[in-house]
C-alpha cells in the first residue's frame, strides 16, 4: 500500500563543491548518491538525505556552475521545509550565525515555529520545530550532533495564483488531505507520513511568474509504492483531471513520471523502489560516482568532465 507524501525535492544550484559543502557540512545531511544528470551527464546529480536515503528525506541538486539566478514567482516552489526537533531550534539559530548564514526571525505557522534562511545560491529553506522528532532515528555521521540532526524534509510551500486546482490534484491523485487555512496559505498533509508530509499552498493572485535558475526548485516528487500505484495515479490524473503524464523514466533508484499541475509547478511521481542501495552498499552510500548502464561506456570522459568535489 502506498504511503502518500513527498519523495524528494530537486533544485538547481551553482558550483557543485559549494553545494556539497553546505548541505553536508553546515546542514549535516548525508550525501546518499553521487551520480550525473542522465540527460546532461557533464553535470552532477547530487542527492542528500538521511542515513538510508529514505523517501521524504531527500533533496537533490543539478549543480551548474554558471547557471543564471532564478526568480521565485507564480508556479514555483517558494520554500523547502526541513524537520528538526522542536527543542533544537535555538541550537540551529546559533549554528547558522556561526556559519555566516543569515536567517529570519522565528515565526509561527499552523502552530509550529519556523526559521527561514537561504542556501549559498539563494534557495529558500526553513527549519520547522517538530515536537517528538528528537526520538526519531538520525544520522550520526555528520558534523551536526545527532540530537539536533535534521529529520528529513517537512514539505514545500508552493506559490500559486489560485490554490484550489492544485489542492484537487494533491487530494484526489496524490493522497493528501486538507488540514486547514491560515491567511493566504492552505495546508495539505499526507496522512501517516512524518517526513515529506506537508504541502503549503500560498495563493497570491496576480503575482509575476517565476523563472527557473540557480536557487530555484526544478520539481517536487511525490511517492508511489510501486509501478502499479504509480500507474493508478497516472490513470486518475488523465481520466478525472485531463492531465497527461510523461512516459515512465527509469532513474535507477526510482521510476518516474512527470506532469505540470494546474498552477504550473512541475510534479513528479516517483516509486519508493528500488531505493539508493540498489547499486551501492548502505554503509557506502554516496562514496563512488554511480552511472546508469547506458552511460558506463562513457565513464572515463564523464569523470574528466565533472568538476572536482574535494
Amino acid at each position: 500500500m502506498s504511503t502518500p507524501g513527498i519523495h524528494h525535492v530537486t533544485a538547481i544550484s551553482g558550483p557543485a563543491r559549494r553545494n556539497l559543502a553546505f548541505y553536508t557540512e553546515v546542514l549535516g545531511l548525508r550525501l546518499v548518491k553521487k551520480t550525473v544528470n542522465f540527460d546532461d551527464p557533464g553535470t552532477y546529480h547530487l542527492y542528500f538525505g538521511d542515513e538510508a536515503g529514505s523517501p521524504g528525506s531527500i533533496i537533490t541538486f543539478f549543480p551548474w556552475a554558471h547557471a543564471a539566478p532564478g526568480r521565485i514567482g507564480i508556479g514555483e516552489t517558494q520554500e523547502t521545509l526541513l524537520r528538526v526537533p522542536q527543542e533544537s531550534l535555538g541550537w540551529w539559530m546559533h549554528r547558522l550565525i556561526e556559519k555566516g548564514v543569515e536567517h529570519d526571525k522565528p515565526e509561527k505557522r499552523f502552530g509550529e515555529t519556523i526559521v527561514g534562511f537561504k542556501d549559498p545560491d539563494g534557495m529558500r529553506l526553513a527549519l520547522v520545530g517538530i515536537a517528538g522528532a528528537a526520538g526519531e532515528p538520525a544520522w550520526a555521521g555528520s558534523p551536526v550532533p545527532v540530537e539536533h540532526a535534521i529529520r528529513g524534509t517537512y514539505g514545500v510551500t508552493l506559490l500559486l495564483a489560485d490554490a484550489a486546482p492544485t489542492a484537487r490534484i494533491l487530494t484526489n491523485v496524490l493522497g493528501f488531505q486538507t488540514e486547514g487555512t491560515e491567511g493566504v496559505i492552505t495546508r495539505l498533509r499526507a496522512p501517516s507520513a512524518a517526513a515529506g508530509a506537508v504541502v503549503d499552498l500560498r495563493a497570491v493572485g496576480g503575482f509575476p511568474r517565476g523563472r527557473l535558475g540557480r536557487g530555484t526548485v526544478h520539481h517536487v516528487a511525490f511517492r508511489a509504492a510501486d509501478d502499479a500505484a504509480q500507474a493508478a495515479m497516472v490513470k486518475r490524473l488523465r481520466e478525472e483531471h485531463g492531465i497527461a503524464a510523461t512516459e515512465q523514466k527509469d532513474r535507477n533508484y526510482f521510476r518516474s513520471v512527470y506532469f505540470r499541475e494546474p498552477g504550473g509547478v512541475l510534479f513528479e511521481i516517483a516509486t519508493d523502489a528500488p531505493g539508493f542501495a540498489a547499486d551501492e552498499a548502505a554503509d557506502a552510500l554516496g562514496t563512488a560516482l554511480k552511472l546508469p548502464a547506458f552511460l558506463e561506456s562513457r565513464r572515463s570522459v564523464i569523470e574528466t568532465t565533472l568538476p572536482d568535489l574535494t
